[in-house]
């Protein structure tokens, strides 16, 4: 494979600086920063986990319902860096403006939390249909393998310094509170993010699009409604999406989820973060490995390879009840969580028309993201009814199973009609 060019180098660094954001707020400071403020406020352990979920739920409700038929606008010329834009100044922003929020004030954290998923989620949305403009299709395994992996790599650098500034100051040994230290980490993942996002505004383009015409939100609801007037067309493309639709539900659960279930289990918090940490550098190269091994043995054996993997993890959790168990499942985790995302990613853009690749990553989007809501609320209300979350987690074995048997299922990925790349 030739060198990695400028504009996949640009466009992997994206995932160098968003996965600041992915570890720091969504796995594992704000989590823990979160359920600290709950506690002051006298809110059970297992409820403000519930309300987590339930927060989790609404922002990617949100997000789905608008996502097909913003994708569609996108694909308009020049609208794909334009939205990508929206959604990525919005979701930095309100990363940094969790450091302002009261401490006891868990609410509010929740609803600083909600924008800045819905900007962070919103802007991947855009950010994965780039995948299309920087590369072709031979090295789209590669290329998307590679952006997961620099994301783990660059999102440990912040969450080191994090965890080192958390640590200080749980020991005392610098003049700042446990409460400020998690602030300084929401600063510094908003400043990384943005910091690594200037390659990808500066050197990615949208090579694939639409040429504007009059009315063009109308002239997109129609486009999206031969889209499904057409589906018999894209039956490979949508057997795929519903395959996608069970099994991303159980991994986003897990890595959404599994601080609030390791601290409902009674692992301190450095334990936790280390773990985390750790999860992130075994990740790295395992993201890479899936990439190539995609290569040699096709990208849907990796995939099967994936789920199987997330099914010990889910039937392990179950019985876990000791930190020791904990590394065993972080580590498991770490074996296929980059690659499984990354492989999904490259074969989905592999089969959709280039041309409509925001239209149709839209779609992607809206799969990946109603998924999202029935994983948490499934954990959220079974932790409430039965006091305890491993149930929940072990119940995600089923989303998996039935991912797993719809993918074997997908035809095999077929030429679909493209355009011409057209500079923008």
């Amino acid at each position: 494979m030739k060198k990695f060019t400028k504009q996949e180098t640009s466009w992997a660094l994206y995932d160098w600086g968003n996965s600041a954001y992915s570890i720091i707020i969504t796995t594992a400071v704000f989590p823990l920063f979160y359920k600290s403020a709950a506690a002051n406020a006298g809110i059970a352990n297992e409820d403000s986990t519930a309300y987590l979920g339930y927060t989790i739920a609404i922002f990617t409700f949100i997000l789905a319902l608008i996502g097909p038929i913003l994708g569609t606008i996108a694909d308009y010329e020049g609208m794909k860096k334009k939205f990508f834009a929206f959604f990525f100044t919005l979701g930095v922003a309100f990363t940094a403006g969790l450091a302002f929020v009261p401490a006891d004030n868990w609410l509010l954290l929740l609803i600083f939390y909600t924008f800045a998923a819905l900007g962070s989620t919103g802007a991947n949305v855009f950010y994965d249909a780039f995948l299309t403009d920087v590369t072709d299709e031979k090295r789209m395994d590669r290329v998307s393998a590679r952006g997961y992996s620099l994301g783990y790599i660059g999102s440990t650098i912040p969450f080191l310094i994090s965890i080192a500034i958390i640590m200080l100051a749980q020991f005392e040994i610098i003049p700042v509170s446990m409460t400020n230290a998690s602030r300084i980490a929401f600063i510094i993942t908003a400043i990384w993010w943005g910091l690594f996002a200037i390659p990808m505004f500066k050197h990615v383009r949208q090579q694939y699009f639409i040429k504007r015409e009059p009315s063009p939100v109308a002239q997109s609801f129609k486009r999206l409604g031969n889209t499904f007037k057409d589906i018999r067309k894209h039956r490979t493309i949508f057997m795929f999406l519903l395959a996608y639709f069970f099994y991303i539900d159980g991994v986003g659960t897990i890595i959404n989820m599994s601080t609030a279930y390791g601290t409902d289990l009674g692992l301190n918090s450095t334990t936790l973060l280390i773990a985390l940490f750790v999860t992130q550098v075994v990740a790295a190269p395992f993201a890479l490995l899936y990439g190539r091994l995609a290569g040699k043995f096709g990208i849907k054996s990796m995939l099967y390879v994936g789920i199987f993997v997330y099914i010990i993890v889910c039937t392990y959790a179950f019985f876990m009840d000791s930190a020791v168990d904990f590394w065993i499942l972080a580590m498991l985790v770490a074996t296929s969580q980059g690659g499984i995302q990354a492989l999904s990613r490259s074969y989905f853009a592999q089969i959709i028309p280039k041309q409509n690749a925001n239209e149709f990553f839209g779609f992607y989007n809206i799969f990946g993201k109603f998924a999202s809501i029935m994983g948490p609320i499934l954990v959220g209300v079974t932790a409430q009814l039965t006091g305890s979350s491993s149930y929940g987690v072990f119940s995600l074995v089923i989303l998996f199973i039935v991912g797993l048997v719809i993918l074997t299922r997908v035809p095999e990925p077929q030429k679909v009609p493209e355009a011409e790349p057209i500079a923008s």
